[in-house]
Formats: C-alpha cells, sequence, structure tokens
C-alpha cells in the first residue's frame, strides 16, 4: 500500500450518514466561508486526482506537486477532524464523481474558479447530481462588478473603489479614501539597492507524503519543465499559516516601495508569496484583508496589499466569467477585436511562436534570461517581470498572446486560466483592446535600467546597444492602426511617429533580427563580440 492510502486509511472515518461534499483541488480550506464548517461528524468529502489533468499541458513539477500534495494533506487534516473522505485517482473529474455518485448520491460543491472545470462538470449539473453553491471564498459578487462595470468600461480602479465603499475598507465615513487617495501606487516604484535587507524565503520540511508526491511526478510527468524542489513547498495547513505570519513579519513593511523593483540579488525581495496558497485555498482573501487592515505598516504597502487582493485578483475573476474566458467581449470592441484562427483573441495580430528562450536558451539579455530562470528554478517570479520582462520581450518581437498566456499558466505555481487569461490576454499583450486595459505595457531599456540591477550583469549597455529601445520604438510604429485613437498612447506615437526614415529602417531590420535569431535559439551579442550573432548601436 502506498504511503498517502496507508495514511488515510489509518485516520479515516466511516461514510455513513454523511454529507457529501465534492471539493474541488482549489478550494483547499474548512473555514466559515465554505460548505465543510459544520460538525465534520456530518461531512463526507470527495476528492479526485484526475489522470489526464496532469498531462493535458506541460505543467511546471513544482506547480504539479504543490496541488497534488497540498490536496492530499488537505484530505489527512480532514480525516482528522473526524470528516470521511472519498478519495480517487480517475481518468477524469467528471468520471470520478460518477463514480462516488453511484454509491451515496448527488454531491454538493461550490462553484469551481477555472472555467476549465466548471465545463467538465456541467453534464452532472445538468442531471441534478452535483448540486452547486456560491463560491463564498471570493469577496465580491457578481452584482458588484455589474454596479462598476455595468456599462461596458470594465475598470479595475471603478471596481475597487466600489468594494472599499461597499465594505468600508480603507475609507472614512464619508465614504473618501484613508490617506486622501485611492491608490498609493505612485510611491511604490523605488529601485531597490540592497538595503533594507530582503527576506530569506521560508523552506519547509519534506515529510513522507511531500516525497510520494515528488516521486509520482517524476516518474509520470520527468519530461515536463521546471526544477522539483520538495522544501519550498507549503503544503500542510501549518505551512500555510507559517507562510502568512512569515509574509506579516518579514514582507509587508516594505512592500510598497519596492513592490516594482527588479534585482538578481533576490528573487522575491518584499513579495509575500501567498498568490499560490491563496489561489488553491488554503488561505482566505477575507482573512488576509482583514489581517492587514489593522497592522501598523505604511500606508502604501497597506493599500498595495489590499488593491492586489480585493482589487485586482477579484477584478481579473469576473472579467474572465463575464467574457467567458475571452470568448465573448462586449458589442463595441466585438468587431473591433482581430482573433487569431483558434478564435483567441489577438486584437495587434502577433503571430510568432514563442521562442526557445522561455524554456531556457540563452538570449544574451540578462533581464529575460535571469527572469526565465527564475521561473524554471521556483515555478515563480514576482509580478513586474511577469508584466515589464516576460510579457514585454513578447510583445515587443511579436510573439503570439495565445501562446505567452499558455506558457503562463503552465509554468506559474499561482497560475489558472481566471488569472492568466485577463492578466496576459487582456493586460499585457492588449491582445483583447482596450476591454480591461487602457493601453498595452511595453516599454524600451530605460525602465528596466530604472527600475533593476539586470543592466550591469548584461553585455548590452541600455540607451547605446541594448535592441530593446529599437524593438519598442519599431512596435509603435507598427501598430499605428491600432493604437492611433488610445489617448493614453498618443504622447509615444507621437514621438515614435517623428522618427526619420532611416531610424526607422534601422529599428525595423534590428526587430526582424532579433525574432529570427530568438526563434532559432541563438545568443545574440553587441557588436565586436565573436559569438553567434551581433547587433550594432541603435540609432538612438
Amino acid at each position: 500500500m502506498r504511503y498517502f492510502e496507508a495514511r488515510l486509511w489509518d485516520v479515516n472515518s466511516s461514510p455513513d450518514h454523511r454529507r457529501w461534499i465534492y471539493v474541488p483541488y482549489d478550494q483547499l480550506n474548512s473555514g466559515p466561508f465554505t460548505l465543510l464548517a459544520g460538525d465534520p461528524r456530518g461531512l463526507g468529502i470527495v476528492l479526485i486526482e484526475s489522470q489526464s489533468k496532469g498531462g493535458r499541458r506541460t505543467y511546471h513539477k513544482q506547480k504539479l506537486a504543490l496541488v497534488l500534495a497540498n490536496q492530499r494533506q488537505f484530505a489527512l487534516e480532514q480525516a482528522k477532524r473526524g470528516v470521511a473522505i472519498r478519495y480517487l485517482s480517475a481518468p477524469t473529474y467528471e468520471q470520478g464523481l460518477r463514480e462516488v455518485i453511484a454509491d451515496v448520491g448527488s454531491l454538493e460543491c461550490m462553484v469551481p474558479a477555472e472555467r476549465e472545470l466548471r465545463q467538465e462538470l456541467q453534464p452532472l449539473v445538468d442531471e441534478g447530481s452535483l448540486v452547486l453553491h456560491e463560491n463564498r471564498l471570493w469577496l465580491t459578487t457578481a452584482e458588484d462588478f455589474d454596479a462598476a462595470c455595468g456599462d461596458g468600461r470594465w475598470r479595475m480602479d471603478r471596481f475597487y473603489r466600489h468594494v472599499r465603499r461597499k465594505f468600508g475598507i480603507l475609507v472614512d465615513s464619508s465614504g473618501k479614501p484613508t490617506g486622501g487617495r485611492w491608490s498609493f501606487d505612485a510611491d511604490n516604484r523605488k529601485r531597490w539597492k540592497g538595503k533594507p535587507a530582503a527576506p530569506t524565503p521560508l523552506t519547509f520540511e519534506s515529510d513522507g507524503i511531500v516525497s510520494e508526491v515528488c516521486q509520482d511526478i517524476e516518474r509520470l510527468f520527468g519530461d515536463h519543465p521546471g526544477v522539483l524542489n520538495p522544501r519550498s513547498l507549503p503544503t500542510t495547513e501549518a505551512d500555510a499559516q507559517a507562510m502568512w505570519q512569515w509574509a506579516q513579519d518579514h514582507c509587508l513593511e516594505n512592500f510598497g516601495p519596492y513592490e516594482d523593483a527588479m534585482s538578481v540579488n533576490s528573487r522575491t525581495l518584499f513579495h509575500t508569496l501567498v498568490s499560490s496558497l491563496l489561489n488553491l485555498g488554503r488561505l482566505s482573501p477575507v482573512r488576509l484583508v482583514n489581517e492587514v487592515l489593522p497592522m501598523k505598516i505604511p500606508m502604501n504597502s497597506k493599500e498595495g496589499f489590499v488593491r492586489q487582493v480585493l482589487g485586482w485578483r477579484e477584478f481579473v475573476r469576473h472579467v474572465h466569467e463575464q467574457s467567458d474566458g475571452f470568448r465573448k467581449l462586449p458589442e463595441r470592441l466585438e468587431e473591433k477585436v482581430h482573433r487569431s484562427s483558434g478564435g483567441s483573441v489577438n486584437h495587434l495580430r502577433a503571430e510568432l511562436d514563442l521562442p526557445p528562450v522561455f524554456w531556457g536558451v540563452k538570449s544574451g539579455f540578462n533581464c529575460l534570461d535571469h527572469t526565465v530562470d527564475e521561473v524554471l528554478q521556483t515555478g515563480y517570479t514576482h509580478h513586474i517581470n511577469r508584466l515589464m520582462i516576460l510579457s514585454n520581450w513578447a510583445v515587443l518581437i511579436g510573439a503570439s498572446p495565445r501562446a505567452l498566456t499558455d506558457w503562463f499558466w503552465t509554468m506559474f505555481t499561482d497560475a489558472y486560466e481566471w488569472v492568466v487569461e485577463p492578466n496576459v490576454l487582456g493586460m499585457s499583450t492588449f491582445a483583447a483592446a482596450d476591454l480591461m486595459s487602457t493601453k498595452p505595457y511595453v516599454s524600451g531599456s530605460a525602465y528596466v535600467n530604472r527600475m533593476s540591477d539586470y543592466c550591469t550583469g548584461c553585455s548590452f549597455t541600455p540607451g547605446k546597444d541594448c535592441p530593446m529601445t529599437s524593438l519598442y520604438w519599431n512596435f509603435l510604429n507598427s501598430h499605428q492602426s491600432e493604437l492611433g485613437t488610445n489617448p493614453r498612447m498618443q504622447l509615444a506615437l507621437t514621438s515614435a511617429g517623428r522618427r526619420s526614415d532611416e531610424q526607422k529602417r534601422f529599428e525595423a531590420d534590428v526587430t526582424e533580427r532579433i525574432q529570427n535569431a530568438l526563434i532559432q535559439g541563438k545568443r545574440l551579442v553587441p557588436e565586436g563580440h565573436h559569438e553567434q550573432l551581433a547587433i550594432g548601436r541603435q540609432h538612438v
């Protein structure tokens, strides 16, 4: 008998006379906002490992291990409470549930967060054998989204202000924001120069459950990308509590000022690293927000964290549900937004394959190579690296937004479709036009040099021979038709348009050469180096 099965056998309770509840892999919580808050002696839980799920995409090994180990640990924790557990391995979630339904009758479930799982379970819902309840791990409702964005202008700041007022969070008695501003983001753009010292992330003891999961991952998915590191896996309820306590004690004080900083000397800086546990349900958003509010930390740190959890996280979930995963857009955009042959939104008509650098083949650009290495090593890099390095490079070279989205989905431990599709299709690549974001998030090398120390260790020099700025100008001039009416892009587009014909030809040539070199997996170097491909001095 396998280790997990033996452990569960030892602590499991009689299944008789129970109310049976299916708990999806991202609802691993038994707190007051779940269906598991009652007397454990009257509850039964169904948990399923789908044999097809892990191989459906090339998920990072660390992501697979995090999900499976947490689900198995959750089963043991609930069994010790006195909850009866039915834990199955089945070809699909639907088939596993049908097997249980045949034995115990209908099941209950909170609505799954992922559209993909909702679609798979819909036949059971239609038959009445799976009864859905509102997912109470979310903080907001569809009515909140409609109240703020029902006129078709889907903007996070409008939604964020609405829910702040609704819940009375960081507002005074008249409904005005505490500190005089709704957002302190302008205060959160400091470059980190080594002080204050960044905390060292927690590590965790690897028990028999984690060891067995890691063995399963290597056996079944050994060809998947990424490094499997059991000591960096928080898998138990106690681990989740320790992670959150570490974040409060060591991160949140300085989270705000350095929220956008990037450094080779700290992968995580002052980011709390709780997003993976939050998206698994191990930590509830209501708890995180409620415990941050009374903390004696600077307002820009407090508001910045609240904005991520109460604002952006809830907003992108609603965008994903309202658009059915970007399959349907508001009428004002339906005819405007181009779609690729597979039907995915692709407003800027970017079709280049994602180059090998995204799987670790060195490009010669330190910012990109370092960030990809972080992802391969850990399944994580923080949000500015995701937006202004990974997505920025992909957009500037014209990579397919669908391919980039799928890469994010598979490679990050905190990534699910409701997270990555709005963040990548809707925001960073501007693939859905101005559905939820007012402009593409692109930049030249000046931004990277200002906000990071990546350029120091690079063979290219920003403002001289780094081609990122040439790619930036070429991007703007190549997309005048799609972006020309965008008010937030007017200054940049006007500047791009004023560049000389010689500069424009040079920048278009540099873009084509970099596209071709990256697709071929070549390493780029400045002119004068004797390696595979040299890029000369840019026209500035």
